[in-house]
């Protein structure tokens, strides 16, 4: 499946912020993330952290080098970005600070960024491309 080059610097770019955030989760930014964990969800917080800061490293290695399934990969990016939109939710309706995000202003716009991040994920792996 062809990908122009700006489709694929976007698609480096992603995997690169993603790889980084996952390895925030499991060190230096741990506590931001522990902040953000909704507390509804049944499962430790610090677990949650360390799979996701996981799976964060995992597909943002793969958005990088896993060009022959980019396009699942893509796919898959967009779902996480839908699975940890509760996480985001929680911290602008508990008013939780975390990442700078100290205002209910701050946290709101942050809400809309997540759309954003997951037509990254589609756009960049030429999943809107009907052809594939």
């Amino acid at each position: 499946m062809h990908t122009s080059k700006i489709q694929n610097a976007a698609r480096v770019i992603l995997g690169a912020f993603l790889t980084f955030a996952g390895v925030s989760h499991l060190t230096f930014n741990r506590s931001e993330f522990l902040a953000q964990v909704p507390q509804w969800l049944p499962v430790d917080p610090d677990v949650t952290v360390i799979l996701s800061g996981i799976a964060e490293i995992s597909l943002g290695l793969a958005l990088i080098f896993a060009l022959r399934y980019k396009r699942w990969v893509g796919i898959t990016a967009a779902a996480f970005f839908v699975l940890i939109f509760p996480g985001n939710i929680a911290q602008y309706v508990n008013k939780v600070n975390a990442f700078g995000l100290n205002t209910d202003n701050a946290r709101l716009t942050r809400l809309f960024f997540q759309p954003i991040l997951i037509i990254w994920a589609l756009w960049s792996t030429n999943v809107f491309n009907k052809k594939n």
